[in-house]
């Protein structure tokens, strides 16, 4: 055996593998108590005097209650400040915030009420596109052309929520 000199000590190598393999016993053993604790340190994260309780939010009040419409109205009007923001750096006249926010505000009409489904007219466009390219195909296979508005129609309605 060739003696290893660590220092001041002078160990033979099968000693000194003997106690590096009683110290990875006894860390592997200190680690293997600990873990068992790991969990528990994670539970706290969150937890102390800046956190906000037990970590439930508060439930959202109904959404036709007059906390609910206020809260939406300081978001829209939150909304539409920064966006007269925008339009003044880019040299455009401001926005009326309270005539815009009435406008966003009025009630939508009926559903089945003419109008009721108000889309984007580029959005309209593409789905009659579509519904073209579509009726294109089944002409191609032999079937008989679907009615392009009736179409248009109804996959816009399918769009909605």
């Amino acid at each position: 055996m060739v003696p290893v000199t660590i220092g001041a000590l002078n160990l033979s190598t099968s000693t000194l593998v003997a106690l590096l393999v009683a110290i990875l016993v006894v860390v592997a053993l200190i680690a293997t108590l600990n873990g068992g604790n790991l969990g528990k340190a994670y539970d706290d994260i969150g937890e102390g005097g800046l956190s906000l309780g037990d970590g439930a939010m508060p439930p959202e009040p109904h959404p036709e209650s007059p906390a609910a419409r206020g809260e939406r109205e300081l978001e829209i009007r939150q909304m539409l400040q920064a966006r007269s923001e925008r339009m003044v750096r880019r040299g455009e006249a401001p926005l009326d915030i309270d005539a815009e926010l009435t406008r966003l505000q009025q009630e939508p009409p009926p559903q089945g009420a003419p109008g009721a489904h108000r889309h984007d007219p580029s959005l309209v466009e593409e789905v009659r596109q579509l519904v073209t390219a579509r009726n294109a195909r089944r002409v191609r296979r032999g079937e008989e052309p679907l009615d392009v508005e009736s179409e248009v129609e109804r996959t816009l309605a399918e769009l909605d929520p």
